[in-house]
């Protein structure tokens, strides 16, 4: 019982990154519910991806607390992107191989241009164990459709 506690005192503190099946056998077996939903609730943290608006990816950045990641064709990101974005195109075979070298200490902002690529790279990104990913709902069409600029 001392090395369930243990154990879990450890994962609240994030120092065992996902629940193992014996905690969560012993956590079962000892009919402590309520801690095996703080325990799931932590495990859920891990990663978590960030849904944001225009507006809340507009603060974001003018903060400098993102790095603005557009998953779109190069084609489509010099049509007009926003200003400071890297381009790291989705549909490339490289896709995997650009984002690896993406600094995991950074949080970024990813976006499309309404948001069915990005939101299919989320995964792949969450893999990383990224400080923070934020998505952008809508993509670039709905930045650009709350009147903020792109650059071009």
């Amino acid at each position: 019982m001392n090395e369930l506690r243990v154990t879990l005192l450890k994962l609240l503190a994030g120092g065992v990154p996902r629940p193992t099946l014996s905690l969560w056998a012993g956590l079962a077996g000892c009919g402590c519910a309520s801690l095996l939903l703080i325990t799931a609730a932590r495990a859920a943290e891990i990663n978590l991806v960030h849904h944001v608006n225009p507006a809340e990816a507009q603060k974001l950045i003018a903060d400098k607390k993102v790095v603005v990641l557009d998953v779109r064709t190069s084609k489509e990101f010099a049509a007009g992107h926003i200003t400071g974005a890297t381009n790291i195109n989705f549909l490339s075979a490289e896709f995997a191989k650009a984002i690896a070298g993406l600094d995991t200490n950074q949080a970024y902002l990813v976006h499309c241009a309404v948001g069915g690529r990005s939101t299919q790279a989320l995964p792949k990104l969450e893999k990383l164990q990224l400080q923070s990913i934020y998505h952008l709902d809508g993509g670039i069409k709905a930045w650009e459709k709350a009147g903020l600029p792109v650059a071009k």
